[in-house]
């Protein structure tokens, strides 16, 4: 069974940073997306990051870049977010997923608050 398991999350002031973790485990491809996504309340699910394991690039949305930065350990296993000069607006439950070509996985996510 595929899963991933999201830690990191907290309570941090604006400007402040935080790095989340995603360890996965059950699976053993290699070619596949992994990142972040993020449920703020009252607003629709966002992309905010992922790598592409087959090229190792990284995506990201607009509204993060040049402030998150997403890594993978060398094992593989344990994708980073780390998240520098925290807004306000980056308040909300942040999810790791893995897509393949054959599945999609989500974790159980971790929340994130980001006091003005």
């Amino acid at each position: 069974e595929v899963q991933l398991v999201e830690s990191g999350g907290g309570l941090v002031q604006a400007g402040g940073s935080l790095r989340l973790s995603c360890v996965g485990s059950g699976y053993s491809f290699d070619d596949y997306h992994i990142g972040w996504f993020r449920r703020a309340p009252g607003k629709e699910r966002e992309g905010v990051s992922c790598i592409d394991t087959f090229n190792g690039k990284a995506y990201y949305a607009d509204s993060v870049k040049g402030r998150f930065t997403i890594s993978r350990d060398n094992a593989k296993t344990t994708v980073y977010l780390q998240m520098n000069n925290l807004k306000p607006e980056d308040t909300a439950v942040y999810v790791c997923n893995l897509k393949s070509r054959i599945l999609e996985v989500w974790g159980q996510g971790t929340l994130v608050t980001v006091s003005s």
